[in-house]
């Protein structure tokens, strides 16, 4: 039965667009059926990470007001078949959403797909809302910062009350990544541990990512991280991706050590 997991956090900057591109690359690629859908309407940018941005015609916009079907406006990924993309709209307004809309756009994409990732927009504004009110599950993208870690505080707040789910008395599964994790600065007290913000969010930790000067790199020239095979972030996301799934992986404690991150070649053995 397909899973609709939304991507979300409490601010912006924090890497929830590039998770989402990862995660759905890396789901993909060990063979499961996956669309990532871009909720971030009017600061899309999930085309660029992908490097789809000259393929789009058509926007979940205009499917979801009948402008055009849901093939026409998916598209197919370059370098994995079994991921496709629907973006966001460039020029409407948030408020153009509508949940009745939105849950039949996401029953239809079921019929296709094993996984639907939703790129939700930052922030608790009415996009945020619709993005998570169909979901199964929620990813919450935090960075070891107080800003980050509050703000996302108030959107696992509001996920436990404003989703379908929680309406029926259900709640919906809950996840934190955390990410851009900077191993000098946690040691020197300039940012948050991860049990520091672990204690502070209380819900399962699903990712751990460090900071990856690759990332930039790779969103830069259209191809997640994911895709190279010596990128420490790379090989953090295909963790989660089997995280996801089900399996049982170690995760790895970065420190900072002779100027590499400890626990670097582990992650590649």
């Amino acid at each position: 039965m397909a899973e609709v997991i939304t991507i979300t956090s409490g601010k912006g900057g924090v890497g929830k667009s590039t998770a989402t591109a990862n995660l759905a690359v890396g789901l993909a690629q060990v063979g499961q059926k996956v669309v990532a859908v871009d909720f971030d309407i009017g600061l899309r940018n999930l085309d660029m990470i992908l490097g789809l941005e000259n393929r789009i015609v058509y926007d979940v916009i205009d499917v979801m007001e009948g402008k055009c079907a849901i093939s026409q406006a998916l598209i197919q990924d370059k370098k994995t078949p079994n991921l496709s993309f629907l973006p966001a709209s460039q020029s409407k307004d948030k408020t153009i959403l509508d949940k009745q809309k939105v849950k039949a756009l996401i029953e239809s994409l079921k019929e296709q797909f094993d996984y639907i990732l939703l790129d939700s927009p930052a922030g608790i504004e009415g996009g945020f809302e619709h993005a998570i009110f169909w979901a199964d599950r929620a990813l919450v993208v935090v960075t070891p910062e107080v800003s980050s870690v509050r703000d996302s505080d108030r959107v696992i707040g509001i996920i436990d009350a404003k989703s379908d789910k929680a309406a029926k008395g259900a709640k919906v599964q809950k996840h934190l990544i955390i990410n851009r994790i900077k191993p000098e600065l946690v040691e020197n007290g300039s940012m948050l541990s991860s049990e520091d913000v672990l204690k502070i969010l209380a819900i399962p930790l699903i990712g751990l990512v460090p900071e990856d000067e690759r990332v930039v790199s790779a969103t830069n020239c259209g191809e997640p991280v994911i895709y190279d095979k010596s990128s420490i972030s790379g090989e953090c996301y295909k963790r989660i991706v089997a995280r996801i799934l089900g399996d049982e992986v170690p995760f790895v404690e970065f420190k900072k050590q002779g100027g590499i991150l400890q626990g670097f070649k582990r992650l590649f053995q």
